[in-house]
């Protein structure tokens, strides 16, 4: 029996794509794709586009470093799968932990409050940290825990392919652009990301414990929003 050219052209296209997914995944710096079965792609996040689907398959329950132990939720991401604006944050907090969403606690209200000045709803942009899981009593996040989860981070960068990334902190800003120079002198000037500007620019933590630093955090959103030809009148 011959096939029908259709389907068969149908199942070419679906091979291509999924060879399309594999290499940027690849590129990204992912080295193992989970087989995990369909139960698994049901926990993705809901309205998550099939390349974020897969990178949360392939994170999937995850132990590869010790704050695995103590967390209640993995935290993977939140927002518009095909966003132009991303924010990376360090690492979540309690209430992150206990909701599996990024910045809902103190902290990510003030997020909020900071993406709707600049124009932008919450669920216009893409929201994830450095690493998934909470680090106990919210301390920084060491090498070995930054390096297990890096990948899926990136993961999510390349599947979203936004046009501008905010770099939110410390943590952020290191682990993107491999720079040890403090924030306080890389905040305020652009950089690049592989083929992506980059905003480095104070955690809103930061901000809550040390309100003088919001009025330059404010200079450093404002250069992002003329990058998408918005102004402060226009909020």
């Amino acid at each position: 029996m011959n096939p029908d050219p259709k389907i068969s052209a149908e199942a070419a296209e679906v091979a291509a794509e999924a060879m399309r997914h594999l290499w940027w995944l690849r590129d990204a710096g992912v080295r193992e794709v989970s087989t995990a079965p369909p139960a698994a792609l049901d926990a993705a996040p809901a309205g998550a586009g099939d390349p974020l689907r897969a990178i949360r398959a392939d994170l999937g329950d995850c132990t590869r470093c010790k704050l695995h132990g103590g967390r209640t939720n993995i935290v993977f991401g939140v927002g518009d799968p095909a966003a132009q604006l991303m924010f990376v944050g360090e690492g979540p907090g309690a209430d992150e932990d206990q909701q599996g969403e990024p910045f809902v606690g103190r902290a990510g209200q003030l997020l909020t409050k900071m993406i709707e000045a600049m124009g932008f709803a919450r669920s216009d942009v893409y929201i994830a940290n450095v690493v998934k899981c909470r680090p106990p009593a919210n301390r920084d996040p060491e090498p070995d825990e930054i390096e297990a989860c890096e990948p899926f981070l990136k993961s999510q960068i390349a599947a979203i392919r936004p046009r501008v990334i905010v770099a939110l902190g410390r943590f952020a800003v290191q682990t993107l652009l491999h720079d040890t120079t403090p924030i306080s002198r890389q905040r305020g000037k652009w950089r690049e990301y592989e083929g992506v500007k980059l905003m480095p620019t104070f955690h809103p933590a930061y901000l809550l414990r040390s309100p003088a630093e919001k009025k330059p955090a404010w200079e450093d959103l404002q250069l992002v929003m003329k990058e998408f030809g918005k102004s402060p009148s226009q909020r």
